[in-house]
């Protein structure tokens, strides 16, 4: 147990007994505690029969009866169910477990959760809402603790939400950062899961199974030879074809019967006022390329491959896909670059994100590159000055980049204010890799980037910028200043 091992083996009048010397050590003893005390134990000589009996119950304890309580859950006398953890604002556990066996290991917890740069409000929040339930529910040491007791812990979470109809989203929030703070204490060997891949079954579930096993398939079998953020897209486009069939043809069981006139060019057709899942705007030329393209490809494919579902006869041709317009890159003129520059080092929402646009800017690197560069990303060559070494990116390819003194120092910046702790899972190669844009304990985000341009942007009053303007304006900068393309 996490508790004394005194209290946990000690039942009725013994624990009793504890419980007043515990009062009065801590000055709070009195006459009503006394009797709600030798009530409680009366009746309950073994505590966890009490955990046994109905939640409402459990609840109706008095307010001379609920310290009680509180002492037997900091002592590791008592797991009282997490419904009951969960209905109770526990608001007196910060002061009782000053003088409990718990007191160290969160003391561990939130030094910890300090490290990452967690404010000391999200700190104590956290601490009260998972860690401390976790140690009392589950009896165990916090260096015992596992992903099935978050689980378990996440699974009453969502099980009281549907009850009750109210949002546990505060609950589910800490018990991720608690996930976080345990991995880089070496409690949990890996990372919360932070928007990774979701099975395909489970991204094209709206889609009918029969059409459905084989997109999935199709898509398995392309990981092998794609990336994956490419085969990614290729579920996402795939999945809207699937749905538009499964909606308009329910009784079909396999693309081998695809037919053009009752489903492909109804498709093509539906492309036109087809609106976006995120904002529920017409989506763009380029997406409606994309998606016919993607369709194109797979249907291509499994007829070259000779699998039985490629359809006897070819049904979409060349001439479908919508024709993209020829634009030339968008970059940002010069005095918009200046502005924005200003905005991102005077002016930082989030400092972390603000100079990584900066480094994105001086060094023309794609988002995917920016966010995968890791500690060791600065190498000096002998009489050629320092060099930014980019990782694999959308090419498969590495390449060296010249730094200048001002884009050094905003590395070292990095350096310093970045989050520490414990390697990360690289999505690439899935070894660990310390990477140099961490914040709070997890890598940087995308949407954690473009929230920071956006913010700097309405700054400097511009309108909507693409981080990928960013190297853009990088390669337009080399092209003014006479460097060949």
């Amino acid at each position: 147990s996490s508790g004394d091992p005194g209290i946990a083996s000690l039942r009725g009048d013994d624990l009793r007994d504890a419980y007043l010397r515990h009062l009065t050590a801590t000055g709070r003893g009195n006459l009503s505690y006394e009797w709600a005390a030798r009530r409680f134990f009366e009746t309950w000589p073994d505590p966890q029969d009490w955990a046994a009996t109905p939640l409402q119950e459990r609840l109706s304890a008095g307010s001379a009866t609920r310290p009680v309580i509180t002492f037997l859950m900091l002592h590791g006398g008592l797991r009282p169910g997490y419904d009951y953890l969960l209905s109770r604002k526990l608001s007196p556990l910060w002061r009782e477990i000053q003088t409990s066996p718990l007191r160290a290991e969160i003391d561990e917890f939130l030094d910890e959760a300090e490290q990452l740069g967690f404010t000391a409000r999200t700190r104590l929040a956290t601490g009260s809402q998972a860690p401390i339930r976790l140690l009392i529910q589950t009896g165990k040491p916090m260096r015992q603790l596992t992903v099935d007791d978050l689980q378990e812990f996440a699974a009453a979470c969502r099980e009281r939400e549907h009850a009750t109809g109210i949002s546990h989203r505060h609950y589910f929030s800490a018990i991720s950062m608690a996930h976080m703070v345990l991995f880089h204490l070496g409690v949990l060997d890996s990372p919360p899961r932070t928007g990774g891949p979701i099975p395909y079954e489970e991204r094209l579930a709206e889609v009918s199974a029969p059409l459905r096993a084989e997109l999935v398939g199709y898509l398995e079998r392309k990981r092998a030879t794609c990336d994956r953020k490419t085969v990614s897209a290729m579920a996402t486009r795939l999945k809207h074809f699937g749905v538009f069939l499964t909606e308009t043809d329910p009784a079909l069981q396999s693309v081998r019967d695809l037919d053009r006139r009752c489903h492909i060019e109804p498709f093509l057709a539906s492309l036109v006022d087809a609106v976006s899942d995120k904002d529920g705007a017409p989506i763009s030329i380029g997406d409606r390329n994309r998606r016919v393209v993607a369709v194109a490809t797979f249907l291509r494919d499994i007829t070259e491959w000779g699998w039985d579902a490629a359809p006897p006869r070819k049904v979409l041709f060349r001439d479908d896909i919508p024709k993209l317009p020829q634009m030339l890159p968008r970059y940002l003129p010069i005095d918009a670059d200046r502005r924005l520059a200003a905005a991102l080092t005077e002016h930082p929402d989030n400092e972390l994100a603000a100079l990584a646009l900066r480094l994105q800017r001086a060094c023309g690197l794609r988002i995917g590159e920016l966010l995968d560069l890791e500690l060791d990303c600065v190498h000096e060559l002998d009489g050629n000055g320092a060099w930014l070494k980019v990782p694999l990116g959308k090419l498969a390819t590495e390449r060296m980049v010249p730094l200048d003194p001002e884009t050094l120092e905003v590395i070292d910046r990095v350096t310093q204010i970045r989050s520490h702790g414990r390697p990360l899972p690289h999505p690439r190669y899935r070894r660990p890799a310390q990477f140099l844009f961490t914040y709070l304990g997890r890598r940087l985000t995308q949407q954690g980037v473009r929230r920071e341009l956006d913010h700097a942007t309405e700054l400097a009053g511009l309108g909507h910028v693409t981080s990928h303007q960013l190297r853009h304006t990088y390669a337009t900068a080399l092209v003014n200043a006479g460097v060949s393309l």
